[in-house]
């Protein structure tokens, strides 16, 4: 089994995912994290959880300040994900990569609306007095989860383009004399002119053709249905299984798929924070149920494998010296979800006796979780995004209240006591390697 998993499984999958086109979105998709982050810090203060506060910073007037930092930052991330893909892929083909991320932000504005629709009503809301269009307006909604499709075809499609020209050599030439960056500003004309015409042309062909524009459609028939395929037990078992199954093998699974999957997932997440903003925070309502928040704080939550069990064990029931040393060392990294340690010092690398934990605790905590708000035990996620460092019972509570909290600290224990009889066995052959390594040496000092 582990001969055609290492030759006829692995290679293909590795592969794939070393592509430069999964590779650029992979590393481009870590540039919208901190500012993902800084909005998040300001939504937060703009939705306080206790509600006295929510209400004094509301009368002073702050709700609104706060909300445009979040918009500022969090609310723009599909912007920061297109210059960041097209910048990583133009990037690791050598060439400077700042003007082709800045073509890819002008293409994804040009694919959009460039008007908006206003209905206005009476004061009952029973009736509409008319319906108004605002031209020359970026709608915000674009730029942040709706626009997340686009943000990838279009740093792709950009990066790919670009680098072209740099390899063809067409672009604008200036004497050696000339400074760096005066150089690479104009050897981006051509290349950045060209990608922007091609861009309008598709743009008129949309609007001439359709009626829509290119991410209007682009998000009905491909972001929407992306979605709800990830929203399901499909997106459960591909975001619980397959990182654990890739790190058994030493490769670093949750990056890999997390950076595959985080653009629909975050997608998700600004879904259910548009409804938790306007009170609507339900399945009814449309809300999802697997978003970022889903995979960050319920299934690698203290780590890929969910492996706060096994260290607890380590800790206080292991009688080997190398489990009660390795556990002392990971206890306070695995507090904030960072479990390298155990997973190469143990190690739960390649060891198949605690592979079937490690590839099973995220499943349980997956489907368990799934289960739980699909069945109205706890709410949906609200779509705050909460830094993957955060400590488990905290960000549990951020993201889900009380229920929340509660239900990831149920999971813990669920995923922490599927750990234990294996960690039992594997500890008592290690006592049993330490004790024949000692009589091995007492031998031969004798």
């Amino acid at each position: 089994m582990n001969k055609f998993i290492n030759e006829k499984l692995m290679p293909p999958m590795m592969k794939f995912l070393n592509t430069k086109a999964v590779t650029a979105i992979k590393n481009g998709m870590l540039y919208p994290i901190p500012f993902i982050i800084i909005g998040a810090i300001f939504l937060i203060l703009a939705n306080f959880p206790q509600q006295n506060v929510a209400d004094w910073i509301s009368q002073i007037g702050w709700a609104s300040i706060f909300n445009q930092a979040y918009a500022a930052s969090f609310g723009i991330m599909a912007l920061f994900a297109a210059f960041g893909i097209a910048y990583s892929w133009v990037k690791s083909e050598g060439y400077e990569g700042a003007s082709a991320g800045l073509t890819s932000i002008i293409v994804m504005v040009m694919l959009q609306p460039s008007t908006i629709s206003t209905v206005t009503k009476i004061a009952d809301g029973s009736a509409v007095v008319g319906e108004y269009q605002v031209s020359g307006v970026i709608d915000a909604a674009w730029l942040g989860g709706k626009g997340m499709i686009l943000a990838m075809l279009a740093g792709l499609l950009v990066g790919w383009s670009y680098s072209w020209f740099m390899k063809k050599d067409i672009r604008i030439k200036l004497p050696e004399q000339v400074p760096a960056n005066v150089s690479d500003s104009f050897g981006a004309l051509v290349p950045a002119f060209v990608i922007t015409f091609v861009a309008m042309l598709i743009y008129a062909l949309s609007v001439l053709t359709t009626d829509q524009t290119p991410i209007e459609w682009i998000y009905t028939l491909i972001q929407t249905p992306l979605q709800h395929a990830t929203d399901g037990p499909l997106g459960v078992f591909l975001i619980a299984f397959l990182p654990v199954f890739i790190w058994w093998f030493g490769v670093h699974g949750a990056t890999v798929i997390g950076g595959i999957m985080t653009p629909l997932l975050l997608a998700n997440n600004a879904d259910n924070l548009k409804l938790f903003q306007e009170g609507n925070l339900s399945l009814d309502h449309g809300a999802h149920i697997v978003t970022q928040a889903f995979m960050d704080q319920f299934i690698t939550v203290t780590g890929s494998g969910m492996t706060f069990g096994f260290v607890i064990f380590m800790i206080y029931r292991a009688r080997s010296v190398q489990m009660k040393t390795i556990g002392k060392l990971t206890l306070a990294p695995a507090f904030f979800n960072i479990n390298e340690p155990v997973l190469f010092g143990m190690p739960i690398v390649l060891n198949p006796i605690l592979a079937f934990p490690f590839l099973i605790a995220p499943l349980v905590s997956g489907f368990g979780t799934y289960a739980a708000i699909a069945l109205g035990i706890i709410p949906p996620f609200n779509g705050i995004f909460v830094p993957w460092t955060t400590p488990p019972i905290l960000s549990g509570l951020i993201v889900g209240g009380w229920q929340g909290a509660a239900w990831q600290a149920l999971m813990i224990f669920v995923t922490g006591a599927i750990y234990w009889p294996f960690a039992k066995k594997y500890d008592a052959i290690l006592v049993q390697q330490e004790k024949e390594a000692y009589e091995a040496e007492q031998a031969e000092q004798a």
